[in-house]
């Protein structure tokens, strides 16, 4: 991928799109997440309340820039297969998604007993994301 034809406003739209509903999804779901994680609304508070503002803000800045590095990627794959459209946009990152994202959530998971329930919310959520950087990335184009 050439540095200097990559459009990285669709990149940085894309990231944000996706961020956005990183925070609905888990605004709907986070308290069936918290069951998953064997956590209530109090332990979670409890585990944090001796953590700096920077240490509370460090996740939400770490899933951001995950996601600029996942639309990225996802752009640059967009380009090798020359089809940016939204349609492949989608199937793209759902591809992505079950061939990567799934198949590491779960083993994940897995190890430690986790329950299904956190595989499959966590699992969601990053296909929704990748759906959406997909159709953003293949709706805004190239540079």
């Amino acid at each position: 991928m050439h540095f200097l034809n990559v459009n990285f406003l669709a990149i940085a739209a894309a990231a944000m799109t996706a961020w956005v509903f990183g925070a609905i999804y888990y605004g709907v779901l986070g308290k069936a997440w918290m069951a998953a994680l064997g956590e209530t609304p109090e332990s979670l508070k409890a585990k944090n309340a001796g953590k700096s503002g920077f240490a509370k803000a460090m996740p939400f800045v770490l899933s951001f820039i995950a996601e600029i590095i996942m639309a990225y990627v996802l752009y640059g794959l967009l380009i090798h297969i020359n089809m940016f459209t939204m349609r492949a946009g989608i199937i793209s990152g759902a591809i992505c998604w079950l061939g990567f994202v799934l198949t590491t959530v779960a083993v994940n998971n897995a190890y430690p007993g986790r329950k299904t329930a956190l595989t499959v919310i966590d699992a969601g959520h990053w296909l929704g994301v990748l759906a959406i950087m997909g159709a953003m990335l293949g709706w805004i184009g190239p540079a």
